[in-house]
């Protein structure tokens, strides 16, 4: 199993382009919104017997609310006119009633969707998850963490808060807009026609705004994930930017992006707030209409004061549904926005599927041979060019080379993060395509330089490397990795908790952790990037003995610029521009009196090698 994620071996591209440049306003516009409430529907259509109660509730709660208005009116009519107390008395312990039952099945309405709701994202995110941990390393590679993160969390959430609340709100409004037209139509037709004047208005203000509101929200929901992926950059590097003092250029950065989305989130918050203002506008015209219009049918006789209270009551919950639609929909343009972002990450291709006659290996030897093989990154730009090596079972192999001839490339292609775009690798004799990656790099342990530890406890993240191993195997590995004795000097020891990436404890220890883990997954092939730079000597003497120990019987890759780690390897490759230079032992090379040789005197001279 691959023990960790290198960030050493990413090769992310950062982008702090203006995100109102074209590309991004043709991506706006290209939103498929039907297609991801399609979607979306799929999700919440697992809980069909719920919906189905809810949507009972809903037509119940309808029905209350207009039941309530059309007794009052019959009331004025027939009991505050005739002056019927008893009567009234009546319609008194109705409406009681009514609005006893209308509580209830609202808040029977809200229980059973939240329920939905919760069962809905819960499954999304889960989803989310699971997908990302299937996707190959250059879909991270080309993105920031916090970005994505902000996917999981915030775009989730919006759904989440948006399936909550607004799309019962929808059903009700739409459910309670329906009921309204039928009583007036069947009150009086031709007041009703007079009402309904406000509709053209309405449709033709609400087509205005949303056509600029659904670009703004999305831009908004982009903009607020390249604020958080630049935060969650920032703040994991903290130590860089106080090491460069570039606090300023960072606070620079931040407000410029932090300005962008004050900008994006100031024009969709204007526009949208547009909807309330004309939807009060038109209740408001819509009231005068009434009272106007049907004050004169009621001199006339066409209808009775009861009608007009009615209607003046209708009118109110006529507007109110379409308010509460109107108020809905930024609502509903942002979560879709979110749900969008969601779907084009579930969208995004697997990591390559194993061929179909690929084996699942149990054990290797270690015997590695690379024949003739050319890699880029981009399809472009060759970064590996026709390399071919032989490594013989327990060889140590030395990797040298300055920052981008390819030495962590070969290790990409090695555990197949990335696959050669011709020649071929061997393992064993066998092409390593022919091999199921998750079997491949269960032969494969890594000792980085950027080790990454999780929260948890020190004999937990030893035991990532084997996670059946026993508390004694756990400690015969430390004791392997010379980590043993810091460990015991610790408050809990084994048991001391260590908060995300080992915070508490140096750099070399988290090495001697790192070198205990490997120890413990017991690889037939060992990757050493750079594992004993920026740290003191006795703890360097700590890991050197350490890795002795792990690397002996095991085909190890050792990358390391500061040669004085790699004296002993059985092999080195000089790579330069990706391509290897010079190959031979340490012995060979210095005799050859080529790069390496000129590389190795520079470094003694520079006192980097005793």
């Amino acid at each position: 199993m691959f023990k960790q994620l290198s960030k050493p071996f990413q090769h992310k591209k950062i982008s702090f382009d203006n995100p109102q440049s074209e590309n991004d306003q043709k991506k706006s516009k290209a939103k498929n919104m039907r297609g991801t409430i399609t979607r979306l529907w799929g999700y919440l259509s697992e809980s069909k017997g719920q919906l189905a109660l809810v949507l009972l509730m809903i037509v119940l709660s309808s029905s209350l609310t207009l039941l309530g208005p059309f007794l009052v009116g019959i009331a004025i009519d027939n009991y505050i006119v005739t002056k019927d107390t008893s009567g009234i008395t009546r319609l008194l312990i109705g409406l009681v009633v009514i609005y006893v039952m209308l509580s209830a099945s609202k808040w029977l309405q809200s229980y059973w969707m939240i329920r939905i709701a919760q069962h809905t994202v819960y499954t999304l995110r889960t989803q989310l998850f699971s997908h990302l941990h299937t996707l190959p390393i250059t879909f991270f590679d080309q993105r920031q963490q916090g970005e994505l993160m902000s996917r999981v969390t915030n775009d989730i959430e919006n759904v989440s808060s948006t399936l909550n609340s607004s799309v019962v709100q929808i059903f009700t409004s739409i459910l309670t807009l329906i009921g309204i037209v039928s009583v007036m139509l069947w009150l009086s037709p031709l007041l009703t026609l007079i009402t309904l004047i406000i509709i053209p208005l309405m449709f033709f203000g609400m087509k205005w705004i949303t056509k600029r509101t659904g670009r703004l929200f999305k831009e908004q929901q982009k903009n607020l994930g390249d604020l958080n992926g630049f935060i969650e950059e920032s703040v994991s590097g903290q130590r860089i930017v106080k090491t460069f003092s570039q606090e300023e250029r960072v606070i620079a950065d931040f407000k410029v992006k932090n300005e962008r989305l004050r900008e994006s989130g100031f024009w969709a918050q204007t526009y949208s707030g547009f909807i309330p203002k004309l939807m009060n506008v038109l209740n408001n015209l819509s009231f005068a209409i009434i009272t106007g219009v049907g004050g004169i049918f009621a001199l006339y006789g066409m209808i009775s004061i009861g009608v007009i209270v009615i209607f003046t009551e209708y009118a109110r919950q006529f507007t109110r549904p379409l308010n509460d639609l109107a108020n809905q929909f930024n609502t509903i343009l942002s979560a879709i926005a979110g749900a969008e972002r969601v779907f084009e990450v579930l969208d995004e291709s697997d990591e390559a599927v194993d061929e179909i006659e690929a084996i699942n290996v149990e054990q290797v030897k270690g015997d590695v041979e690379f024949q003739n093989v050319t890699f880029s990154y981009d399809k472009e730009v060759k970064t590996i060019k026709s390399v071919s090596f032989c490594v013989s079972a327990g060889q140590t192999i030395a990797l040298v080379g300055s920052t981008g001839a390819g030495k962590t490339s070969l290790i990409n292609l090695l555990s197949r993060f990335y696959d050669p775009d011709r020649g071929s690798i061997f393992i064993d004799g066998i092409d390593s395509k022919k091999m199921k990656r998750e079997s491949l790099r269960r032969q494969m342990g890594f000792v980085l330089q950027d080790t990454f530890l999780f929260e948890g406890t020190i004999r937990e993240n030893i035991r990532y490397g084997k996670l059946d191993a026993s508390d004694e195997e756990v400690e015969r590995a430390a004791k392997l990795a010379n980590a043993h004795s810091f460990i015991m000097k610790l408050p809990h020891q084994y048991d001391s908790f260590l908060q995300q990436d080992g915070s508490g404890i140096s750099q070399g220890q988290k090495q001697l952790l790192s070198i205990a883990r490997a120890i413990l997954s017991n690889p037939s092939i060992l990757i050493l990037d750079e594992a004993t730079s920026s740290i003191d000597t006795i703890t360097e003497m700590k890991i050197q003995q350490a890795l002795q120990r792990l690397m002996k019987g095991r085909t190890s890759f050792v990358i390391a610029h500061r040669l004085n780690t790699i004296r002993q390897a059985d092999q080195i490759l000089v790579l330069q521009d990706g391509c290897i230079i010079e190959k031979g032992n340490h012995h060979d090379l210095l005799d050859h009196q080529g790069f390496y040789a000129g590389l190795y005197h520079g470094q003694w001279k520079n006192g980097l090698i005793s």
